[in-house]
């Protein structure tokens, strides 16, 4: 009974020293990195200055697009019609044929052979939540003037301008902020975030590493995030 006893100490004790340094570190990035939101500026050149970065982006181009690939990560791989708004989603032994508008005719797969009942439905809000979170990173930009939104200029450390869009309503992630900051032909080069699920505002991730696809549309390759790289996969847009 002591040697139990002395084991579940130490085990105690290691659990508490790990949950010590993680808050130290939290509180550490927090003081280094955490802003306030500004507040901004709403004005008629502001949306003039958002469709100027979209000009640059080709969102004709994107439009026009039927197809969208890539691979989030190396960890969930999509082909995106976006004409009839389909979504087929792969990850490890699962494949989701997901509609985007009527989530419940979704259809679900696990090594060919189809999923049905409670577990078709868990797997949809899954894929569903991998779609919303992976399609983002991809196509943000071309997000800025979605229902709901709102668009301000803001002042940048470095003395220029960058978009502060706000998402008030709507979508997965109402409340989210991200400030576009841009190079000198109005190409993003990354943003910083205000978000829901990141207890640290102002966090920045790079779009610096543009590809011109197949239709003329520029997306991402990958993105910097911190310590982290952020890897598309091949994207193509069609």
């Amino acid at each position: 009974m002591k040697k139990a006893a002395s084991i579940l100490k130490k085990i105690a004790l290691f659990i508490l020293s790990l949950v010590v340094i993680l808050i130290t570190i939290f509180m550490c990035l927090y003081l280094i990195y955490n802003e306030d939101l500004p507040k901004g500026k709403q004005s008629e050149s502001t949306d003039q200055f958002a469709e100027k970065m979209l000009t640059v982006l080709n969102e004709d181009a994107y439009k026009n697009d039927r197809y969208i690939e890539w691979n989030f990560a190396g960890q969930h791989a999509y082909k995106w019609n976006k004409q009839n708004n389909q979504v087929e989603i792969k990850w490890d032994n699962f494949k989701v044929k997901l509609n985007t508008v009527y989530n419940e005719s979704s259809r679900v797969y696990e090594n060919g052979t189809e999923v049905t009942g409670t577990e078709a439905t868990e797997l949809i809000g899954k894929a569903v939540k991998f779609f919303n979170n992976d399609s983002f990173w991809l196509v943000a930009p071309y997000k800025v003037f979605d229902p709901g939104t709102e668009r301000r200029v803001v002042p940048l450390e470095d003395g220029t301008k960058g978009l502060l869009v706000s998402y008030t309503s709507g979508g997965r992630t109402p409340g989210d902020s991200y400030i576009w900051m841009l190079d000198e032909k109005s190409l993003p080069k990354a943003f910083k975030m205000w978000v829901n699920i990141i207890p640290i505002g102002g966090l920045k991730a790079s779009w610096d590493s543009w590809k011109k696809t197949e239709s003329g549309a520029f997306l991402p390759s990958s993105h910097q995030f911190m310590f982290l790289t952020i890897d598309m996969g091949e994207v193509k847009a069609y």
